[in-house]
């Protein structure tokens, strides 16, 4: 019992927080010597975490070289256009408890009739990366509450049917009692601990209830933190 109480503060302090909103930015950043136009977004988290996700958005962008920095993603394809001039720069930088992650073109290295719809564009995917990173960090937390819930109410079952058991147990025992009055102090401590373990598989039941009342509460919390995010 007390491992599900146990879980369940963990799981109530890590979700009851505000539901994260992306923003992103423009600001310049140094690639090659040249000022280049970028957009940023802040993202919290674990650094490793954001930084792991990060390298696999640009991956499915398009031929990724992780060696020197910054990053750079030849052949992109951006939000279903393919080009083949030109690059996207990408890079991340970790604080304490934020990440920010950043991506942009060198217009003179891209067709002129291009620039405006891959910065567009990319802005946009910019964006769609922290929403995508902060939905399936809520989706890995509602994915373990729900095993938490699971692991409660599994184990609500089986109090539920041990409770059968030890009813139809006692209603044995007291006809035995009936029946065998030879054997009757044998009977009545044998009686009198069935009572008592019928009485805690009532109080564990009580106590598992109230669990799975709880978790639910913060299923439906980080249910809501979800469907806030945008």
């Amino acid at each position: 019992m007390n491992k599900f109480f146990v879980l369940l503060t963990f799981i109530a302090t890590v979700s009851f927080v505000r539901a994260q909103n992306v923003t992103v930015n423009k600001q310049n950043e140094k690639v090659k010597g040249e000022e280049i136009e970028v957009f940023t977004t802040e993202l919290e988290g674990k650094e490793s975490d954001i930084e792991n996700a990060w390298v696999r958005f640009l991956k499915d962008m398009g031929k990724l070289k992780q060696s020197g920095k910054p990053m750079t993603v030849s052949e992109p394809v951006i939000n279903g256009t393919a080009f083949t001039k030109g690059v996207v720069y990408a890079e991340s930088r970790g604080g304490e408890k934020k990440t920010v992650v950043w991506a942009g073109i060198n217009p003179a290295e891209w067709d002129e009739k291009d620039v405006t719809y891959a910065k567009r564009e990319l802005q946009k995917m910019v964006y769609q990366f922290g929403v995508k990173f902060y939905r399936d960090q809520v989706q890995a937390e509602i994915d373990e509450t729900q095993q938490a819930l699971d692991a409660v109410e599994k184990q609500q079952q089986r109090t539920i049917n041990q409770n059968k058991d030890l009813t139809i147990k006692l209603g044995n025992n007291e006809q035995e009692k009936i029946q065998l009055e030879k054997s009757l102090d044998n009977n009545k401590l044998e009686n009198a601990a069935l009572k008592v373990r019928l009485e805690n598989n009532k109080k564990a039941q009580d106590s598992l209830a109230l669990v799975n009342t709880q978790i639910k509460k913060v299923l439906d919390a980080q249910k809501e933190k979800l469907r806030k995010i945008n």
